[in-house]
């Protein structure tokens, strides 16, 4: 059974309605409502900022479709499990389901909506954001913790919920349940909804949000995890171009440098010839033979763990699951993972024989005490909120342990106790939520959701993240001081700004930064301070993989006759218009795309017995979609020819977007397609062919 809590407006007032919904039956009847309880959910404040969208919606806009709002904001490494999960949903039900993101944020940073835009368009979220700064929605909906969903029925009712990570499969058992009462009652508006503005509006960089980066003082590399390409950059510390370690595409496949997937690598470890890679969103460490130009998965199973997290089980690697590891460190023969899933810092033996926790009782907190317990979440041992950077002194391993604000200190002696070098340990309570930006000892001293740590020369350097600072810290005292950053966000070399840098590395006197909301790596010389931005010639964006056929169930066929007409400058006009319902127009935001294929086999039959052997359209044109500049309900395209003369056939499919006058942030998705028998004559009348669409 999940349960929630929700806040609803009763006489004026806010009363509290508790919902227990389990899902419906499998066998749920489609005449009686498959909700128990369901409670009337208000509009959404009118002054709230939308993201991811061309304008804001309202809730009656959504009506027809199940609504799955998602409480959460974009530290918390829990929000970012569900995304891909959510993902799965809006793929199964593109027809039926609407999710809305609600960012309720924790941090100070994370309440500036150009922020949560960056995070939308690192994390891929293809779905409208609402910027719940001031925590409205989450108080009324009486939200407590971060992730919580709950989902809305088509006529506007809150019906089910839950906090905490969700998968894909409960959600699914309730909408196939409940799905055939709305549908009996013509309760469904199954028209397809497209968001993405954000990730829409980006331009390409070679770099894309950027997360740990590795100088190799020895070697004269750099090796920078370039998250959103899904690729390891690797290059001479004056930013010279060597290779690419990855194909780009988001996957789990080994294999040589050129074909191997990962998905948003961040830390990473060098031994030699061999790279050491978390694979993080894909729980997975993997291994990179710098020489044979190989990569294998060498621990992980390719899926997040869901079980509590372990105690002092040590298992085989390739047969253990992970929980998001978010960097690695070496020392000796052994590897440590900041597992930031769980909470722990665990360690692997190079030799493959063993992997597992090695500090951490999985409690989310900043707690010292002896390094691991028998049990999971086991009260008096140390404890740690998302750790997510590593470095070491050969002594102490230091951790960048981010939810909590704090530098942590785990003894490589397993006889000691973890320790904090700054931070919130000392405090009673609010432990997670006890951030600044401060310089000084360790008692006055704040971080604001640090990520990355380095030590060089006796000192710890920090990049905190969400005060776009680089920090410098004595292990020692604690003492804090600020070396490079004004603070605010910015890609300015001087005065030196930065825009949540997440990696730091030192090698040769000088810092090497992962900026990643600038997509940038950032140099910081140590003795000068002097920051510049290091260029890294000849590497580009990877190519888009190429693109699949896609099924054309939902589209509309409309039906044209065989045209006969004359190229002009070698293309022949295609003239489309679109009549769209009342009320509605097509946004010049909105995208607009077409693609060309080949006609079905009918038609391509009397276009080959056509005494002109050669195919009169391009085939090189066929397969790939291409954006209309102008989105309009009018548009042109010039369809590039072989040959002045001859007959061929081409489907031509035109997807579109058409948003509600007045309320924009709403964009319902249309896919159209002709089959197009053509003639071409030098002596035709007409220069190109009309084409006409209704939407139904």
């Amino acid at each position: 059974m999940q349960a929630i809590f929700l806040r609803s407006f009763i006489g004026g007032t806010l009363a509290m309605v508790f919902f227990a919904n389990s899902p419906p039956a499998a066998a749920a009847d489609a005449v009686n409502p498959p909700f128990a309880n369901r409670q009337r959910v208000p509009p959404f404040p009118r002054e709230s900022t939308w993201l991811n969208t061309a304008g804001p919606l309202e809730l009656k806009d959504l009506q027809g479709k199940f609504v799955l709002l998602d409480f959460w904001t974009y530290c918390c490494i829990n929000c970012m499990h569900i995304l891909p999960e959510l993902k799965k949903l809006e793929r199964a039900y593109p027809n039926h389901l609407a999710v809305i993101g609600v960012h309720s944020a924790k941090f100070a940073t994370e309440r500036d909506s150009n922020n949560i835009a960056e995070a939308i368009r690192r994390y891929k979220i293809e779905h409208p954001v609402i910027n719940d700064a001031q925590h409205v929605l989450w108080n009324r909906f009486g939200v407590n913790s971060w992730p919580t969903v709950i989902l809305i029925d088509p006529e506007g009712y809150a019906v089910w919920g839950t906090s905490g990570e969700i998968t894909a499969e409960q959600v699914d058992k309730v909408l196939k349940a409940a799905l055939p009462y709305y549908r009996r009652n013509k309760l469904l508006d199954e028209t397809p909804l497209r968001f993405d503005f954000e990730r829409r509006k980006a331009a390409a960089t070679p770099l894309e949000f950027p997360g740990k980066i590795l100088a190799d003082e020895k070697g004269g590399r750099l090796f920078i995890a370039d998250g959103n390409h899904n690729r390891i950059v690797v290059a001479r510390l004056d930013g010279t171009l060597l290779f690419v370690i990855g194909s780009g595409a988001a996957g789990l496949s080994d294999g040589d440098f050129a074909a191997a997937e990962f998905n948003q690598p961040q830390g990473m470890a060098l031994d030699g010839a061999t790279l050491y890679i978390a694979d993080t969103e894909n729980h997975a460490i993997r291994k990179a033979d710098l020489s044979a130009r190989k990569v294998a998965t060498i621990a992980g199973v390719g899926r997040q763990s869901r079980a509590p997290p372990p105690a002092s089980r040590r298992a085989d690697p390739r047969k253990t699951a992970l929980n998001s590891p978010w960097d690695l460190l070496l020392e000796g023969s052994d590897l440590f993972i900041a597992m930031a899933g769980s909470h722990q810092i665990w360690k692997m033996n190079l030799d493959g024989s063993a992997i597992g926790p090695y500090s951490g009782n999985g409690r989310e907190d900043i707690v010292n005490g002896p390094l691991l317990p028998r049990q999971s979440y086991q009260l008096g041992y140390a404890s740690f909120a998302q750790p997510s950077g590593l470095a070491s002194d050969g002594t102490w391993l230091y951790v960048a342990d981010s939810e909590g604000s704090s530098i942590r200190a785990v003894p490589l002696d397993p006889r000691r106790q973890v320790r904090t070098v700054v931070g919130t340990s000392h405090l009673m309570d609010a432990r997670l939520f006890t951030f600044g930006d401060a310089d000084g000892p360790a008692p006055q001293a704040q971080f604001q959701h640090p990520l990355g740590v380095a030590f060089y020369e006796g000192q710890l350097y920090v990049a905190d993240t969400y005060n776009n600072k680089i920090r410098i810290v004595d292990p020692q005292t604690g003492a804090v001081g600020t070396l490079s950053g004004t603070g605010k966000p910015g890609r300015d070399d001087a005065p030196a700004s930065f825009d949540e840098p997440a990696g730091i590395s030192a090698a040769a006197g000088k810092l090497y930064v992962a900026d990643t909301n600038n997509h940038l790596v950032r140099v910081v010389e140590l003795a000068t301070k002097k920051v510049s931005t290091l260029p890294i010639s000849g590497l580009a964006p990877p190519q888009p993989a190429a693109e699949k056929s896609r099924s054309l169930a939902g589209a509309v066929e409309e039906k044209v006759g065989s045209a006969l007409v004359r190229a002009e400058n070698g293309a022949v006009r295609l003239s489309i218009e679109i009549e769209l319902p009342q009320g509605f127009k097509i946004d010049p935001q909105a995208p607009m795309a077409y693609r060309l294929e080949e006609a079905p086999p009918r038609f391509k039959a009397a276009a080959d017995n056509s005494k002109t052997e050669a195919k009169l359209v391009g085939r090189a044109n066929f397969g790939k979609s291409r954006p209309v500049e102008k989105p309009a309900q009018s548009l042109e395209i010039n369809l590039p020819l072989n040959a002045a003369e001859g007959r061929d056939a081409f489907r031509l499919i035109l997807d579109y977007y058409y948003c509600r006058e007045g309320a924009e942030g709403l964009c319902k998705a249309g896919t159209v397609f002709w089959t197009i028998p053509l003639e071409i004559s030098p002596t035709a009348d007409r220069a190109g062919v009309s084409l006409r669409h209704r939407v139904p």
